[in-house]
């Protein structure tokens, strides 16, 4: 990872707000690449992309956006960025054509003939104020805007929340097309860890203001297992693999970093491959903020 260019750099960074907490959050995202920060509502998810975006300022760390540290730069450097939020930002009488002209006095590079084809494909009306969309044409309306300037990275913060799957899926694959090009990056964050599982490359796993777990998606679901045994079985686990443990009256299941050696050490244990959600709620309990 040394040798590619990080996109997204965050080290040490710290925000206290008294009754909640970033704690040193560092991690990188290559170019190119799609990572899913992932974490349940109140992890830290936003808090770090609005640090990120210098919405909100750090108290501790660095943050740096294509390779250049944000401090009196980040406007500059918004200009290569496409933001999505879970709400929509635009007052609910504008329209498509509104919309537009206002773009164009923000973005050096808005690209007219883009967004509205964007509008087309997206079946959304330009006439029509945005106030009176759904939910899911307001999510594409933030989408159609965020990519019509060109962009080389997409920060998104739960766009697929509340939609259904059908235009979850157009919206997934409207994101495949956008990595495909030139190496776009996104840092998309989500605690719907289906969505992640089909599109992301590397994800990071965020919860009480701590990062738990970070890396490429395949080698996290490849080297993590479930353990299902016996109680007394779990002993026979050796405690260094071993990221937490439930134990019921009917059983127990364990949550285990490296499956392949469990599976050599103890070939009668039955061990399974984890989702991400799996993954992501034994961290969540093993850090007792479930």
């Amino acid at each position: 990872m040394d040798e590619e260019k990080n996109v997204i750099e965050l080290k040490g960074i710290v925000k206290d707000y008294g009754d909640f907490r970033l704690d040193k959050v560092s991690f990188s995202v290559p170019q190119g690449c799609v990572c899913g920060f992932i974490g349940q509502n109140g992890a830290g998810k936003t808090t770090t992309i609005q640090i990120m975006l210098d919405s909100i300022k750090r108290d501790e760390g660095e943050v740096f956006l294509f390779g250049e540290s944000i401090d009196g730069k980040s406007e500059i450097l918004k200009q290569d960025i496409g933001v999505v939020f879970d709400e929509m930002g635009f007052h609910d009488f504008l329209t498509g054509k509104d919309i537009n002209i206002i773009m164009k006095n923000i973005y050096r590079d808005w690209d007219e003939e883009l967004f509205f084809d964007y509008m087309k494909r997206f079946s959304l009306p330009i006439k029509k104020k945005c106030g009176s969309f759904s939910r899911g044409m307001r999510m594409k309306l933030q989408i159609a805007t965020a990519l019509s300037h060109h962009a080389n990275l997409l920060i998104m913060d739960e766009p697929t929340s509340g939609l259904d799957p059908i235009v979850r899926s157009e919206m997934l694959q409207i994101f495949r097309e956008y990595v495909v090009e030139e190496d776009h990056t996104i840092l998309l964050s989500s605690h719907i860890t289906s969505d992640l599982e089909k599109i992301a490359d590397m994800v990071v796993f965020i919860n009480g203001g701590k990062i738990l777990l970070s890396g490429y998606k395949d080698e996290i679901l490849q080297s993590h297992g479930i353990v299902k045994c016996k109680k007394d079985e779990v002993k026979t686990i050796d405690s260094e693999y071993i990221v937490y443990r439930e134990i019921s009256s009917f059983g127990a299941e364990v949550l285990v970093t490296d499956r392949s050696k469990i599976h050599k050490k103890c070939p009668d244990l039955l061990v399974e491959a984890p989702s991400l959600e799996d993954i992501m709620i034994y961290y969540v309990k093993k850090n007792g903020r479930l």
